[in-house]
This record gives C-alpha cells, sequence and structure tokens, in this order.
C-alpha cells in the first residue's frame, strides 16, 4: 500500500553530476521512488514507455535530441504525464523554459549554480524541485468532521463600486495562463493590473517581454516609484516582494527584499494586502493557477476592505492549490474557467467604471 503510493521519477539529464544528486536526494525522500534515468532524449522516451513513470525532469539543453523536442514527443505520447523541465539560471535557460512551458510543461525548477558543492545542490533541490514533484501528487482531501462545515463561498453581488485596479496572482501554470488572459484585455482596458508570478528574476523579465509582445497592453517588469497608469500591467520581479503605495494624488509601485511568505518571494500575499490597503472596495483580486496558498490571506484582506476575489476554476488549472485555498477560505465572489476569465474581468471592471460614471453619488477612492 505505502509502495504503490510512492511518486515514480524518471529522470532525464545528460549531466553525470546532476543524474548523480538529483537520484540521491529522489531516492532520500519519502513518498519518492527513482525509477530510473536516461542520459539523453532517445534513451528517456525508450525508458518512458518502459517504466511508466509518474512524473519526468528533463533536461533542457541536452546534445542532439534538445529537452524540447522530447517534452514535445512527451506530449504526442503522453498529453497529461507531469513533466517538470530542470533549467539553467540564465537568459537562454529563461527562455527555454518557457518556450518549454508553452509546448506543455507542467513546471520547471532551476538547477544548482554550484553542483560541485554536493550538499548545497541537494539542499536546492529538495527545496524546490521535490515540493514541486510532491505537489503534483492528487490527493484526496481529509475528511470533514460531520460538526464541522467548510465555510459556503461567498455569493457575488453586484455593487456599484467602481474598480480601479486588478490585481492577479499566480504560480504553477501561471505563465500559461497569463498568455492566454493579458493578450484579451483590450488596448482602452481602463486601469493598471498588477501581478505576481512565482518565478526567478530573469525569468520574470523574459515572461514580461513575451507578454509585452503578444498583449494590447504594455506589459512591464515592475520598478520601484513606477506610477500605475491605466492600460499598463506590471509584474513582480523575481526574488522582490512587490507592493502598491499612495503617494500624494497617486498609487506607485514599492519594492523590497523581505522576508519570503509561503516560502516565496515575490509573494501574492503581501501584494494583494498592499492593494487593500491602498484601494479599499475598489480592487479586484484574481487568484489563479498555483501550487500551494499563497493569496489566500492576501484574498481575505480584498474581501474585508470591501474589493472582490475572482478565481480560476479546478478544472482549467494546472494545479488548484492556490484558487482551491481561496474558495475553502469562503471569500470568493465567483470562480470561472480560465477561458472565460478575460471577459468576466473586462465586464467588471468596465460595468462598475460606467455605473460610477452616471451615478453622481458614486464613491472615490
Amino acid at each position: 500500500m505505502v509502495e504503490s503510493a510512492r511518486v515514480r521519477v524518471l529522470v532525464i539529464d545528460d549531466s553525470v553530476v546532476v543524474r548523480k544528486v538529483l537520484s540521491d536526494v529522489l531516492s532520500a525522500t519519502p513518498g519518492i521512488e527513482l525509477a530510473g534515468t536516461a542520459s539523453n532524449g532517445e534513451t528517456g522516451l525508450a525508458k518512458l514507455e518502459q517504466l511508466k513513470p509518474d512524473v519526468v525532469t528533463l533536461d533542457i539543453e541536452m546534445p542532439g535530441m534538445d529537452g524540447l523536442k522530447v517534452l514535445a514527443e512527451i506530449r504526442k505520447r503522453h498529453p497529461k504525464l507531469p513533466v517538470i523541465m530542470f533549467s539553467t539560471l540564465t537568459e537562454r535557460g529563461a527562455t527555454a523554459t518557457l518556450d518549454a512551458l508553452a509546448l506543455g510543461a507542467t513546471d520547471y525548477a532551476t538547477k544548482p549554480t554550484n553542483s560541485e558543492n554536493l550538499a548545497n545542490a541537494k539542499d536546492q533541490i529538495s527545496r524546490d524541485l521535490i515540493a514541486k514533484i510532491t505537489g503534483l501528487r492528487p490527493s484526496p482531501p481529509p475528511p470533514t468532521p460531520k460538526s464541522v462545515l467548510p465555510p459556503p463561498p461567498v455569493a457575488y453581488k453586484p455593487v456599484q463600486r467602481r474598480i480601479d485596479l486588478v490585481a492577479i496572482g499566480t504560480s504553477t501554470g501561471g505563465p500559461n495562463a497569463l498568455a492566454e488572459l493579458i493578450p484579451q484585455l483590450p488596448k482602452e482596458f481602463p486601469v493598471p493590473v498588477v501581478i505576481v508570478q512565482h518565478m526567478p528574476a530573469l525569468f520574470t523579465r523574459m515572461l514580461a517581454e513575451r507578454l509585452n509582445s503578444r498583449a494590447n497592453l504594455a506589459v512591464r517588469e515592475g520598478q520601484a516609484g513606477q506610477k500605475l497608469e491605466r492600460g499598463g500591467v506590471w509584474i513582480a520581479p523575481g526574488d522582490h516582494h512587490m507592493t502598491v503605495v499612495r503617494k500624494g494624488l497617486d498609487m506607485v509601485l514599492e519594492l523590497n527584499q523581505e522576508q519570503p511568505e509561503n516560502s516565496c518571494r515575490p509573494a501574492v500575499d503581501v501584494l494583494f494586502r498592499s492593494v487593500a490597503r491602498s484601494y479599499g472596495p475598489h480592487a479586484l483580486g484574481v487568484v489563479l493557477t498555483g501550487m500551494g496558498f499563497d493569496g489566500a490571506k492576501g484574498a481575505k484582506a480584498i474581501r474585508d476592505a470591501g474589493g472582490e476575489v475572482v478565481v480560476q476554476d479546478e478544472k482549467s488549472s494546472v494545479v488548484w492549490g492556490m484558487p482551491g485555498a481561496v474558495v475553502a477560505s469562503g471569500v470568493t465572489d465567483q470562480v470561472y474557467a480560465l477561458a472565460r476569465m478575460p471577459q468576466e474581468i473586462v465586464r467588471r471592471v468596465s460595468t462598475r467604471r460606467w455605473l460610477t460614471a452616471v451615478s453622481p453619488s458614486a464613491s472615490k477612492h
């Protein structure tokens, strides 16, 4: 029974050192079984059919058949098999990682920067990769005692409050979700958008550049002191918390490197709390696909301040950890499939602004 519950992992990587480190860490982790290793893409695909693993870790830069080609072949044969890309923390690695996510990779982890120090390398892999592997294993929710019922979702009640900011939080599956959502926001979108996507610094810059090339709006990485303006989209830079503060008549971004929250920096909770303080009832919080529970407390802060919160549904999420945590907390106005999310964001923002424009008694900041 215990054995069958283990997550079986196939490692495909051309580096002998990396395969050794990964094998040691995986073999020593409860709940995980090393199904096998492969030193190149062709061998990896052959072992995939032989071993039938639950999860594959896949190196991006390999001679011959590189990780992107292997991933494309895996997706043809096994559309739903979780594949975690193992990439370098370089511009080339970031670009390839985003390409891999667009091709259907489930998630990614960055390789240790100093693989010669085995102890440090194993620690980094344990922190980053192992959490993602175990997080992809579906687990039944714990039974709810009959005397304790989970809080029901809060029914959506239309109000005549203007929405002046959209704040989005996401993690696993987020780059693809954002690639579907952001380009559908119209050029005349009347309010700024701020985003936390759990990614390292270089990766967030590349993500912003990629979204900017496809969107109607200007998408940039957040900078300290940046004034928020209508129609702009700002992504929190990796390794920095991003907050929104009022300075005079303006709302501006601030960055800090305070302690991680929920093991994350940037953290959605940090951004959402600042949004609740600065925008009060005039904010719309959006929580998309992601592992963990970052954003749940921040979503409650937005609701407590009178704002609204919508989340992505379980079916369209790669991992329903973050949106599910918000739903479980009982502060969700509505749950939408990702395909419907852009139109609902536009509808809520546009409708509120039209209502307040025609109502002289409507509240402002």
